[in-house]
């Protein structure tokens, strides 16, 4: 199983790190064998194109504002939009940031590209404030990132063990 997973955010905008964080800690730890890391900051065309390397599963890690408690880990199936069901303003207002800053904007245009995989996760925590300047993460966000981590991990043990080439 051929498992990507990939931290966004913005480094600059304290909290919105966590995704950032929890990939350069992944990415210092062993894990199995057809599992990548990557860190994509906020640049999503960058998440595309490692997508369009096939895989299996894709994680990926972000601060999502849902309105929780600060700190809050959540586990996220996106529902991803078919852009050919879209009118062609639509599409053009949804896909003309170049950046793609958005996961679910990536997960868009990787769709229609052919490149999403079937497998998709989002592990998500809830910032103590979304529009917060700086280069620190509050306490519960940053308390947040081992969690994140652990499951993250049970999550790519579950897909492993799903996978019968493994056996």
């Amino acid at each position: 199983m051929r498992i990507l997973i990939a931290g966004v955010g913005n480094v600059l905008k304290a909290d919105d790190a966590f995704g950032v964080e929890v990939a350069h800690r992944l990415e210092a730890m062993e894990l199995p064998d057809g599992v990548r890391v990557v860190e994509t900051g906020i640049g999503g065309i960058a998440l595309v194109q490692e997508l369009q390397d096939g895989w299996d599963a894709l994680i990926v890690a972000d601060a999502v504002d849902r309105g929780r408690p600060p700190g809050t880990v959540m586990l996220i199936e996106p529902d991803v939009i078919d852009v050919k069901a879209l009118s062609w303003g639509e599409r053009s207002d949804l896909l003309s940031d170049a950046h793609l800053a958005t996961p679910e904007r990536v997960f868009m245009l990787a769709r229609a590209l052919g490149v999403l995989p079937e497998r998709l996760l989002m592990v998500g925590c809830q910032p103590l404030d979304v529009e917060a300047i700086g280069v620190e993460m509050s306490e519960p966000v940053t308390a947040a990132v081992e969690i994140a981590i652990a499951e993250i991990l049970r999550h790519v043990e579950e897909l492993n063990a799903l996978d019968p080439s493994a056996a």
